[in-house]
C-alpha cells in the first residue's frame, strides 16, 4: 500500500502537541484591522486549541501527526 499524504494546508496551520491536542492560530487578524476594536485584536493574539468537534477532520488531514 502506498503511504497516505498529509494535507499541505493542514501541516502549515496546525501543530500536534505531546498530549494529543492540536494547536491552532486565530483567524481574522491579517488585514482590515482599522475597523476592529483593540479588544478584538488583543484577544486574537496567541494560539488556541482545536475544538473536539473539529478534531476528527483535522486528524484525517494529518494521518502521521
Amino acid at each position: 500500500m502506498p503511504k497516505m499524504k498529509t494535507k499541505s494546508s493542514a501541516k502549515k496551520r496546525f501543530k500536534v502537541l505531546g498530549g494529543g491536542g492540536v494547536k491552532r492560530s486565530h483567524a481574522f487578524k491579517r488585514h482590515i484591522l482599522t475597523k476592529k476594536t483593540t479588544k478584538t485584536k488583543r484577544q486574537l493574539r496567541g494560539t488556541s486549541m482545536v475544538d473536539a468537534t473539529n478534531m476528527k477532520s483535522v486528524r484525517a488531514m494529518m494521518p502521521y501527526a
